[in-house]
C-alpha cells in the first residue's frame, strides 16, 4: 500500500473545541477515502493553541523555537494539508494566519489543501470563500474544490437530511477530493539544504 503523510492544522482556541472536532472529522474521512484507493494515509495533526508563544516568538524575533520549527518542517515535508480555523470577525482567526506568515516562502507552492471552518451561525461560511480560498491561491497551493464548514447546529444531530447529515456528506466529498489529488502524485520529496548538489571530486576540477 503507498503511503502518504497529512498534516492537519487545528487553530481552535478552547480545549475540546468545535474546530478539532471538525479537523478529526475530516482527517478520519481523508484517511478512509485514501484506504479506498491503496493509500495508507499517515495523519499528524497540530494544536496551534500549543504553539501560540512560540508563533508570536518567531515573529517578534524571526527565529522559531524547536516546537514552532519542528511543526513547520511538518508541514513542509506533508504531502496534503487540511486547515481548519474559527471564524472571528469574519475571517480567520489571528493565530491561524500568524502560524500561516512564520512558514518559509513556497512551504504550500502546489500542496493540495483543504479549507474547513466552525462558526456560531451558518451566516459565516462566507468566508471560506472570502478569506481562506484567496489567502491559500496566494501561497501557489492546490484548494480543493469542496471546503467544509460547520455551525453548532451541524454538530447538534446525527440523523441523515438533517444538518448533521449535510455536513457528514460535505465532508465526505472533500474527503474524496483529497484522495484522488494525492492518487496522481507522487509524494513529496523534502530536499536536504545541506545536503552537497555536487560531488566533491568535481568541486576540485572546479578550483
Amino acid at each position: 500500500m503507498n503511503q502518504r503523510t497529512v498534516v492537519v492544522i487545528s487553530a481552535g482556541l478552547s480545549q475540546p473545541s468545535s474546530t478539532r472536532l471538525l479537523a478529526d472529522q475530516l482527517s478520519a474521512a481523508a484517511t478512509k477515502a485514501a484506504a479506498e484507493k491503496g493509500i495508507e494515509l499517515k495523519v499528524r495533526t497540530i494544536e496551534l493553541r500549543d504553539l501560540a508563544h512560540d508563533i508570536a516568538n518567531n515573529l517578534l524575533t524571526g527565529f522559531p523555537p524547536a516546537a514552532l520549527k519542528e511543526a513547520t518542517d511538518a508541514v513542509a515535508a506533508a504531502d496534503a494539508l487540511i486547515a481548519v480555523t474559527p471564524i472571528f470577525t469574519a475571517s480567520y482567526s489571528g493565530l491561524f494566519k500568524s502560524f500561516i506568515d512564520v512558514l518559509e516562502k513556497d512551504t504550500l507552492a502546489g500542496k493540495p489543501v483543504l479549507i474547513a471552518a466552525t462558526a456560531g451561525t451558518a451566516r459565516h461560511s462566507l468566508a471560506l470563500e472570502h478569506a481562506l480560498r484567496p489567502l491559500f491561491a496566494y501561497l501557489h497551493a492546490v484548494v480543493l474544490p469542496t471546503a467544509v464548514f460547520a455551525a453548532t447546529d451541524d454538530f447538534g444531530t446525527d440523523t441523515a437530511g438533517s444538518a448533521g447529515g449535510t455536513l457528514r456528506s460535505r465532508i465526505t466529498r472533500a474527503a474524496e477530493e483529497m484522495a484522488r489529488e494525492l492518487e496522481r502524485r507522487d509524494p513529496v520529496a523534502v530536499l536536504d539544504p545541506f545536503a552537497l548538489t555536487t560531488n566533491f571530486e568535481d568541486l576540485l576540477k572546479t578550483m
